[in-house]
């Protein structure tokens, strides 16, 4: 991702200054331009606006925490690294202790899709330090800002996130299980692009759920739970591995369990709304 970065900052014709914890991987950006710092403070220290891109939060500060309160006063942090709203708000609120202005982003985009105005960026934070970025930011690609509050944008993208992996992990486990069968992924590419076509489940359910209504005259919870138990029986015997329609087929009884059966299954809202008590 920082790599596509650079190269879309760089292909616009900003000056860009890099630096990664480990330097070879700068190869390629300063043969096309960029210049390498010998250290983050250094790197922090060539220009007003920074921009990182780490695995985590503990990275950045692992990162920043080398480079001293001066180097960072007056600079603004862009922080693309992906983190809970917790961790964004702690990061903005360690930047301001040392002078420096941070925007949370999100970035809703594969590295492919970086320098592609049709791809989106979220932020939060600082309307006025957004507002004066905005051109250097739609480098990298269409932005949204979502509101002062840091922890906006990483909220925003962690449900992106929880939506993503969930339904591209049951791909997965779909293509296991027809392989199991003796097909292939080009075999059931037509139903999987029509099973993980969603919108139209979100086009219906959102009034619904947003009015409280989980009435059952379209689906009904105990119906779902057993579709979920058959998938969990096909896949077991099939011999694949069972835990993700298992994890399924018991968030499905959970809410049967608490009288939800008659109810739609947009009634697992409610359920997972507050964590099941342990034992």
């Amino acid at each position: 991702m920082g790599l596509a970065m650079v190269d879309a900052f760089l292909a616009a014709g900003h000056p860009v200054t890099v630096w990664n914890r480990t330097p070879s991987r700068a190869d390629g950006p300063v043969r096309r331009g960029a210049r390498l710092a010998a250290t983050a403070e250094e790197a922090v220290g060539a220009s007003g606006l920074t921009v990182l891109s780490l695995t985590g939060y503990d990275a950045v500060h692992a990162v920043l925490g080398g480079v001293g309160p001066v180097a960072l006063e007056g600079r603004v942090l862009v922080n693309l690294t992906s983190g809970t709203p917790a961790e964004a708000r702690a990061g903005a609120a360690w930047a301001a202790e040392r002078g420096a202005a941070h925007l949370t982003g999100g970035v809703l985009t594969p590295p492919a899709g970086i320098g592609d105005p049709a791809s989106t960026t979220l932020y939060s934070g600082p309307r006025d330090v957004f507002d004066t970025h905005r051109a250097t930011l739609e480098v990298l690609t269409g932005i949204d800002h979502r509101g002062e509050d840091p922890g906006t944008a990483a909220l925003l993208y962690q449900l992106n996130m929880v939506m993503f992996w969930t339904a591209l992990s049951g791909y997965w486990q779909a293509l296991a299980l027809a392989g199991a069968h003796g097909l292939t992924a080009a075999d059931i590419r037509p139903l999987a692009l029509d099973a993980l076509d969603l919108g139209r489940f979100v086009e219906f359910y959102t009034p619904r759920v947003d009015a409280g209504d989980h009435g059952g005259d379209v689906d009904r919870l105990a119906m779902g739970l057993a579709s979920t138990e058959h998938v969990l029986h096909t896949a077991a015997d099939a011999g694949v591995d069972t835990a993700l329609p298992a994890a399924v087929a018991a968030l499905f009884r959970r809410g049967v369990d608490a009288g939800r059966g008659a109810d739609s299954s947009s009634s697992l809202v409610e359920v997972l709304a507050k964590a099941p008590a342990t034992r």
